[in-house]
């Protein structure tokens, strides 16, 4: 049904996600000017005013945007309990691929660009992933929990 919790929780997985879109997910200024920034969709090197280079990285948008739309389409597939846990399953693993990607990309691929010393900040676009992945792991977990409760109901009759 949809006033159970998981369906709190799909919806805030749903809500990460397009913050994780909206909004930077890793800044690094440097006092020299230069600047990197890591969005759902590009990476900014600012070299200095009028120079910089951008690595476009449009699979993450598109990750993210899968996992809004299996979160969406688990929130309205409650009838079907098993469906729904499978569906919160293929979301950590997309999520986990995400979350590798981004540390991939801040600690290897910007280190190399100027002042490895420097590690850079994460902005509120890695807290939305890191909301909908723990959001995504309590509604599975609820899930299960009901799928169990019905079940011993079954067992009961």
């Amino acid at each position: 049904m949809l006033q159970r919790i998981q369906t709190i929780f799909l919806a805030i997985a749903v809500i990460g996600m397009g913050v994780f879109v909206s909004f930077p997910v890793w800044t690094k200024v440097a006092a020299s000017g230069e600047s990197a920034l890591l969005t759902a969709t590009k990476l900014t090197h600012q070299i200095n005013g009028t120079q910089s280079e951008v690595t476009p990285l449009y699979y993450l948008a598109v990750l993210a945007l899968l996992v809004a739309a299996v979160s969406g389409y688990a929130l309205i597939s409650f009838k079907n309990r098993v469906l729904q846990s499978a569906l919160c399953a293929a979301n950590s693993m997309l999520m986990t691929v995400m979350m590798g990607l981004i540390i991939y990309f801040t600690f290897y691929k910007t280190a190399k660009l100027f002042e490895p010393e420097l590690p850079g900040n994460y902005d509120i676009g890695f807290y939305g992933l890191i909301a909908a992945m723990l959001a995504n792991v309590f509604a599975n977990r609820f899930i299960r929990k009901d799928e169990r409760t019905v079940q011993k109901s079954n067992r009961l009759r």
